[in-house]
């Protein structure tokens, strides 16, 4: 399997992460587009069909990430 590049990992789960946040904050229909959109290419570039699966194992794949610790689980 390909593996996305790290930077791109790491730039798509903090778009992800940021966007998160302003949906909850005010729930605009372009902003859920573009989370949407955002899950898509982070389920594709991590081999995973959900926006969960995906965060965790793009998170897995960037540096710092240890499997032994909670680095891969976030509140």
């Amino acid at each position: 399997m390909l593996m996305a590049h790290p930077a791109v990992l790491r730039n798509l789960v903090e778009q992800y992460d940021t966007l998160r946040f302003l949906q909850a904050e005010n729930g605009a229909t372009e902003v859920k587009q573009r989370m949407d959109d955002i899950a898509y290419t982070l389920c594709v570039a991590t081999g995973t069909r959900d926006v969960d699966a995906a965060l965790i194992a793009a998170r897995y794949q960037l540096p710092g990430a240890h499997p032994q610790d909670d680095s891969l689980i976030r509140s």
